[in-house]
C-alpha cells in the first residue's frame, strides 16, 4: 500500500498522461457503435425452440416482416386504395425489399367463364370506384380468411401492408427510408408501423434519444448534489470526470470487442455515472479529511491507506454482483449486460483510485492547510449523522423492530410480483409503437408469430392433409384467430375449379393445381422453392402467461403425434419463446442474487478474516432487496427485461455501504477504541461519504424517469429506492448488528 501510494504520488503526471491516451483511443471507438434491440438476435443458440424460431425466420422471412397499418374511417374508398397502392408500388422499388403483399396485390383465385383465375385481388390499374365495386371488394374480402383480418380488419377501418427485407438488409437503412416514403405521401390516414424491422428500429431510436438526452441532465443533478454535499470544486469535478472516463472506456472496449448496444445494456452509462461517481466520492471525502491534518501528499497516502482496501473491496463485490449475469441468463443481451457492467465497474474503481488522488496532488501540490482547522461538520453532521448517531445508541430495539416490520409486510408484497414479457408494455401509453401493437391484436390477430414447419414433401397429399388437421387444432385454441398454409390455397384452388371444397386425394392433381400459383412471391412466406419444406403462419394475441402455457401444452403432443418417417412436423413462435424467457427471470434474478450474497459474504469475509463481518455486511442490503421486491409487487412493477436486473445492481451498489462502515468500525476497534467510538466515528466520516453517495446515486437514477421506454422509468425509480433503502441500512441496521453483537464490549462514551 505504501509503495502504491508513493507512486501515484510521485508518477502522478505519468498516471494522468496514460489515463487520457487511453481515453482518446477508446474514445474514437464510441463513432462505430452499434444499437441492436431485437430480441430474436438475443435468443440463445441452446435453446430449441429458439433455434427452431431463427431457423423459420430466416428460411422464411418471418423475421424479418415489416408491417405498415393504415387506419381510417373506411379503408373501401377509391382514395384509400389507391394509397394503398402507392405505398405497394414504392416498396416495390426499395433495393433492400424482398417482397410487398397488400390488398391491392395478393394473389386471388377464383373460378370464370373460361375456367380458374389467378390474378390480384385489385387491379392497380382499376382501382374500383364505384358503391357497387367498392361493395363487391368489401363481399370478396370477408369470404377469405387469407384477407380477411389478415390484410384488412373485420370491420374495415384499417388496413396492414406487409413487406419482407432481403437477408443482408440494413434494417435501420429500410425502416428510415420507408419512414421517410410515407411522410413523403402526405397520407390522410393515421399510418402505423408494426412488425420486427420497425420494432427493433423504435426501440433503437428510444435508445439513442435517451442516451442523448439522459446522460447530460444526469451529470448534472449529480454535479449539484455533488456540490451541496463537498462544497468544492474537487468534490463535484472528480467525481464526474471518473465517471465520464469510466463510461468512455467501458463503450469503447465494447465497440472493440464487436458487441452491440441493446435495450438492456443502454442503460450503461448512467448506471456507471452512478457507479463512477460513488468510489470517488469515498476517496475525494476521505483525502479532505486527512488534508485538514497534513498537506496533500501526507493525506493521499494516508487515505489510500485507510480507504484502498474497502473501495477496492466495494468494487470486487459489485462487479461479483453484475458478473453473475453472465451465468444463466436466456438473453444474450443481459449475459452482455453482465459483463460490461462488471468490467465498468472495476475501471471506475481503477480511476478513483489513481487519478483522483493523482490529480489532487498536481492540483494542491503547493498549497497548505490551516493547522487546527475546526469544523463543526456542516450540515450533513448537524442536521443528520450526529442525531442519527444518537438514536442508534438510545432506541437500537426500536430500530431493530421497524426494520423487521418493514421485511415482514414486504414479503408478503413479493407474492404479489407479476412477470411481463410483452413487448408493447415497454412503450408508454399512447407511444405509436405501443398503439400500433394494440391495433395488431386488437384487429389483426395478435403480433406473436406462431409457426409449425414442417419437413417433406409437401406436395403429398398426406402431408397437406396434416397441415389442415394441425391448423383447424390450432384454432380450437381461443388465441389463435387465423392460420395461413399452402394448404388452404390448394384447397381454394380446387373450390376454384369446382370440383367443391376440400384437399385432392390424388397427387396429379395437386401437381396440377400447382402449376397455376407457380412463381408467385406470396408463396415463398410459406413454402421453399424445392417443396421440401413449409409452414403453417399464424399469430397469437394473448400476452398472458397462462393462455401461452395453455396453447403449448394444447399443441405440443398433437404436433409430436403427426412426426412420422416421411414427415417431421415441429411447432415454434414468441409464445414458446416467451415461456422460456419468462421462467429464465426467476432462475436468473434467484441465481443472479444467490450468487452475488456468496460472493459479498465470502469476499468480505476474508478480506476482513472474518465470516461474521460478511454476513453482517450482507444483511442490510438482503434486508434492502426484499422490501425493494415487495415494493415492486404492492405497487404492480412487473418482473421483466429490465427490472430483473435491480435487485442485482442494487446488491451491488448498496453493499459498499456497509463495507465501508464496517471497515471504519473496526480499524477504530483496532486502533483501541471502544464500540460507542469507533461507532461513532464511522457513522459521522464514512456517513458524510455514504449520504452523498445515496444521494447523488438515487437523484442519477432518479432521471430515468424521463425516459421514453417503461422498463428503464421502472429500473430508474427502484435502484433509487434500493440506494435509499442500502444507506438506511448501513446506516441504522448494520451499526445496530454492531452493537448488539460487541454489547459485551461496549462501554458508555460521552457524547
Amino acid at each position: 500500500m505504501e509503495k502504491f501510494s508513493q507512486f501515484i504520488v510521485d508518477q502522478r503526471w505519468l498516471v494522468v498522461a496514460l489515463i487520457l491516451i487511453i481515453s482518446v483511443v477508446l474514445g474514437y471507438q464510441i463513432q462505430y457503435l452499434e444499437v441492436n434491440s431485437n430480441v430474436i438476435d438475443s435468443l440463445p443458440d441452446d435453446d430449441a425452440d429458439a433455434v427452431l424460431l431463427k431457423e423459420v425466420g430466416d428460411k422464411f422471412g418471418g423475421n424479418r416482416m415489416g408491417i405498415i397499418i393504415l387506419e381510417t374511417d373506411n379503408i373501401y374508398t377509391e382514395e384509400v386504395l389507391g394509397h394503398i397502392v402507392q405505398i405497394t408500388d414504392s416498396l416495390n422499388d426499395m433495393v433492400a425489399v424482398q417482397s410487398v403483399t397488400s390488398i391491392t396485390n395478393v394473389i386471388e383465385i377464383k373460378g370464370g367463364e373460361y375456367g380458374i383465375e389467378v390474378g390480384s385481388l385489385v387491379d392497380p390499374y382499376e382501382i374500383p370506384s364505384t358503391p357497387e365495386e367498392l361493395r363487391e371488394l368489401r363481399d370478396r374480402v370477408n369470404a377469405k380468411e387469407m384477407y380477411k383480418g389478415s390484410l384488412v380488419s373485420a370491420d374495415g377501418t384499417a388496413c396492414t401492408i406487409i413487406f419482407a427485407l432481403e437477408t443482408d438488409a440494413d434494417i435501420h437503412e429500410v425502416a428510415n427510408g420507408v419512414k421517410s416514403m410515407i411522410n413523403s405521401l402526405e397520407l390522410h390516414e393515421k399510418v402505423y408501423y408494426s412488425g420486427s424491422p420497425m420494432l427493433v428500429s423504435a426501440i433503437s431510436d428510444l435508445i439513442s434519444r435517451d442516451m442523448t438526452r439522459l446522460i447530460p441532465i444526469t451529470f448534472v443533478v449529480i454535479a449539484i448534489v455533488l456540490f451541496l454535499g463537498f462544497r468544492s470544486f474537487a468534490g463535484v469535478v472528480l467525481p464526474l470526470l471518473v465517471a465520464g472516463i469510466a463510461i468512455v472506456w467501458t463503450i469503447g472496449l465494447m465497440v472493440v470487442g464487436g458487441f452491440q448496444m441493446s435495450m438492456v445494456s443502454s442503460n450503461i452509462p448512467i448506471l456507471l455515472l452512478a457507479i463512477g461517481s460513488a468510489y470517488s466520492i469515498h476517496v475525494v471525502n476521505r483525502i479532505q479529511i486527512e488534508n485538514e491534518r497534513a498537506d496533500m501528499k501526507s493525506a493521499v497516502k494516508v487515505a489510500l491507506f485507510y480507504i484502498f482496501i474497502p473501495v477496492l473491496l466495494a468494487a470486487i463485490t459489485t462487479s461479483a454482483g453484475f458478473a453473475s449475469f453472465t451465468f444463466g441468463a436466456y438473453l444474450d443481451m443481459i449475459r452482455v449486460y453482465g459483463l460490461f457492467t462488471a468490467l465498468g465497474t472495476l475501471i471506475s474503481c481503477l480511476l478513483s483510485l489513481t487519478l483522483v488522488p493523482a490529480i489532487l496532488v498536481i492540483v494542491k501540490t503547493n498549497k497548505t492547510v490551516r493547522e487546527n482547522k475546526k469544523s463543526d461538520g456542516g450540515f450533513l453532521h448537524r442536521n443528520i449523522l450526529s442525531p442519527l448517531n444518537t438514536i442508534l445508541f438510545k432506541h437500537p430495539k426500536y430500530i431493530l423492530a421497524s426494520w423487521t416490520f418493514l421485511i415482514i409486510v414486504s414479503i408478503g408484497g413479493i407474492f404479489l410480483i407479476k412477470r411481463e414479457v410483452d413487448i408493447k408494455d415497454y412503450f408508454q401509453e399512447g407511444n405509436p409503437t405501443r398503439v400500433a401493437e394494440e391495433i395488431m391484436i386488437e384487429k389483426f390477430g395478435g403480433t406473436k408469430p406462431v409457426f409449425v414447419l414442417f419437413k417433406g414433401d409437401i406436395q403429398d397429399p398426406a402431408v397437406l392433409k396434416t397441415m389442415l388437421e394441425v391448423e383447424a387444432h390450432m384454432k380450437e385454441s381461443p388465441d389463435i384467430i387465423k392460420t395461413q398454409s399452402i394448404a388452404d390455397l390448394v384447397v381454394d384452388l380446387n373450390e376454384a375449379l369446382g370440383q367443391g371444397g376440400g384437399l385432392p386425394d390424388n397427387r396429379a392433381v395437386i401437381e396440377q393445381l400447382w402449376f397455376l400459383i407457380d412463381g408467385n412471391e406470396y408463396l415463398s412466406r410459406m413454402v421453399t422453392d424445392d417443396l421440401d419444406q413449409a409452414i403453417i403462419l399464424s399469430t397469437f394475441i394473448s400476452g398472458k402467461k397462462s393462455a401461452k402455457i395453455a396453447f403449448a401444452t394444447h399443441m405440443r403432443d398433437f404436433v409430436a403425434e403427426k412426426n412420422t418417417d416421411e414427415l417431421e412436423v415441429m411447432i415454434t413462435g414468441m409464445p414458446f419463446v416467451d415461456i422460456t424467457m419468462d421462467n429464465s427471470l426467476v432462475r436468473s434474478q434467484l441465481g443472479s442474487l444467490t450468487i452475488a450474497v456468496i460472493f459479498v459474504i465470502i469476499i468480505v469475509g476474508l478480506i476482513f478474516k472474518s465470516f461474521k463481518s460478511g454476513f453482517q455486511a450482507a444483511a442490510p442490503i438482503i434486508a434492502t432487496v426484499v422490501i425493494l421486491f415487495g415494493v415492486m409487487g404492492f405497487a404492480g412493477i412487473p418482473l421483466n427485461i429490465g427490472t430483473v436486473l435491480v435487485a442485482s445492481v442494487a446488491l451491488g451498489i448498496g453493499i459498499d455501504y456497509s463495507i465501508h462502515v464496517i471497515n471504519h468500525f473496526n480499524n477504530s476497534l483496532n486502533k483501541g477504541d471502544n464500540v460507542d467510538q469507533a461507532l461513532h466515528d464511522a457513522i459521522l466520516i464514512s456517513g458524510n461519504a455514504i449520504v452523498i453517495n445515496v444521494a447523488s446515486v438515487a437523484s442519477g437514477f432518479l432521471v430515468l424517469l424521463m425516459s421514453q421506454m417503461l422498463p428503464l422509468q421502472y429500473f430508474g425509480l427502484l435502484v433509487a429506492i434500493s440506494m435509499i433503502g442500502s444507506g438506511l441500512g448501513a446506516l441504522t441496521l448494520l451499526p445496530v448488528i454492531l452493537v448488539l453483537s460487541h454489547r459485551s464490549k461496549k462501554s458508555p462514551v460521552d457524547e
